[in-house]
């Protein structure tokens, strides 16, 4: 389709070898030598671009441009001005201008506006589609050798980057490529986790940073040195980060970016109360009876994060004046907004904020929820959209105005599950998708991973002969009985609780306000 380019100049016959240019390029052009004209063209007809003269007599260029905005809001006008005055640059940028050029103009910085504008869109598509066409060869290659803890950090960095990139660019074929990419890095990861996870819990390999060892050696240290606010945003995912970090650098710079291991199962249930502990779930049910509920106990499963914290700066030897909250819901979120300055004699501050899990679940139960967010790209967006009018938008933009450290982290995240997996299981069997524990659980070796000895694991024993078994990748578990039911009511969710780099791979994230 040929572009229509509008262009209004009170010299515009001087410029008749520049439109000859343009429509040797294949545009076409509509030449006007005044504002008023330049208004009424762009209200009769449809253009692709407008360039504008700033100086034009009668209506000027500025007052055109407000003209023309009015009625077509989303034309993209470049303002074309002798003029360097700093009052009309800011009052054409302010008036949402798609360029600015200083006169004189040559025929190639016209053309660059035009392509910067209107094509680039396209370039910007096939420049990326060729860059991973090559990063597909070097991450196949990767994901072909025997990566350790931190390539797999790399690995996922890299997916989660060409994932947002892809996400900007039209074409969907590149991104199919990478979701079959996605899925071969997951099925690698998966064995990578059964090779070396109860390893790493075991002393027999070196174990990478985790959910119950991060508040120790990253979060404790820093209490030597300043306040601390510590935001825990339950189930929030790598990708979801990237896509909130540009908010946060509004107001903070990044001293630590990082990622570190959830622990399994990646469920608030076992990974939160890990992390508010400082110990895995076996030693908690172990030495902490009172503050552990099991899978067969009635009521919430982190009703006592507080107090598990208590326990971990007692075992650290801190004694620090600090606060906890957990936020659930909206009205929780404006009263802790409203009473922040109550939070500023506080050594540490922790908050537990609920959406992102709460979204997760909505999205399952709610069809309004699965539409708005139909797939990663959109799941993305809607937790874009939810922090940008949140309470806790405002609670972050008052810590970082009070001078204070903000670390943000999660538990666990989260994964589209779309491949069910047949479990048989008694009647007090846990009702998670991702992971099972119980006695007599019947299924396909080949479909899990399995921790016959919970112990080993560092996990409570909800019976004597009981075990865990975790789904991989996309998988999730379905009982025999209505079957077909649950598949289709299930597929296409977001859930945790079994291994994927998406559920075990989390954020961790150091700020200082600028």
């Amino acid at each position: 389709m040929q572009i229509k380019i509008l262009w209004a100049d009170d010299e515009i016959d001087l410029l008749k070898p520049h439109i000859l240019f343009l429509e040797s390029k294949g545009y076409e052009v509509v030449a006007v030598n005044n504002g008023s004209t330049a208004v009424d063209r762009s209200s009769e007809q449809d253009f692709d671009i407008v360039f504008l003269d700033e100086n034009m007599p009668g209506i000027t260029g500025l007052e055109a441009l407000t003209r023309i905005k009015q009625e077509k809001p989303h034309v993209p006008v470049v303002m074309i001005t002798k003029s360097e005055e700093e009052y009309i640059m800011e009052e054409a940028i302010g008036s949402n201008i798609a360029d600015y050029l200083i006169k004189p103009v040559n025929p190639n910085q016209i053309l660059l506006s035009i392509k910067k504008i209107i094509e680039k869109s396209k370039l910007v598509s096939q420049k990326t589609n060729s860059n991973y066409q090559q990063e597909f060869r070097e991450l196949g290659m990767q994901l072909n050798s025997r990566l350790d803890l931190d390539e797999w950090f790399e690995v996922y960095d890299k997916l989660v980057y060409w994932e947002l990139k892809l996400n900007d660019i039209e074409d969907q074929g590149m991104k199919e490529i990478l979701e079959m990419q996605k899925k071969e890095a997951n099925t690698q990861f998966s064995k990578f986790i059964e090779n070396e996870y109860l390893n790493w819990l075991n002393g027999v390999e070196e174990a990478p940073e985790m959910v119950h060892t991060l508040f120790k050696n990253k979060i404790n240290p820093k209490l030597d040195e300043e306040d601390v606010f510590v935001l825990v945003i339950d189930n929030l995912r790598y990708d979801q980060w990237k896509m909130l970090r540009p908010i946060f650098a509004k107001y903070y710079k990044v001293n630590e970016e990082e990622m570190i291991y959830s622990i399994l199962p990646t469920a608030t249930q076992y990974a939160r109360n890990a992390f508010f502990a400082g110990m895995m779930p076996s030693d908690i049910a172990k030495k902490h009876p009172q503050f552990w509920k099991g899978e067969e106990d009635e009521g919430g499963k982190n009703m006592f994060e507080k107090e598990l914290l208590e326990v971990q700066l007692k075992n650290l030897k801190r004694d620090a004046k600090f606060s906890y909250n957990k936020i659930t819901n909206l009205s929780a979120g404006k009263k802790l907004a409203d009473n922040f300055n109550q939070l500023l004699s506080n050594q540490l501050n922790v908050i537990v904020y609920n959406f992102v899990d709460m979204l997760s679940h909505a999205r399952t139960e709610m069809e309004v929820i699965k539409e708005l967010a139909g797939d990663e790209s959109a799941y993305r967006s809607l937790t874009v959209s939810w922090f940008e009018h949140s309470p806790l938008h405002d609670i972050v933009k008052k810590i970082a105005s009070s001078g204070k450290r903000l670390i943000i982290t999660t538990d666990h995240g989260t994964v589209r599950v779309n491949n069910p997996v047949k479990i048989v299981g008694e009647k007090s069997t846990n009702t998670n998708l991702r992971y099972k524990t119980g006695r007599s659980l019947s299924y396909k070796d080949k479909d899990v991973f399995q921790v016959k000895d919970p112990q080993e694991g560092f996990l409570p024993k909800t019976s004597i002969n009981s075990e865990y078994v975790f789904a991989r990748d996309q998988d999730f578990f379905v009982y025999p009985n209505n079957y077909n039911h649950f598949v289709h009511y299930y597929n296409d969710t977001f859930q945790h609780g079994g291994i994927s780099l998406e559920e075990l791979i989390i954020p961790y994230v150091d700020l200082s306000p600028k």
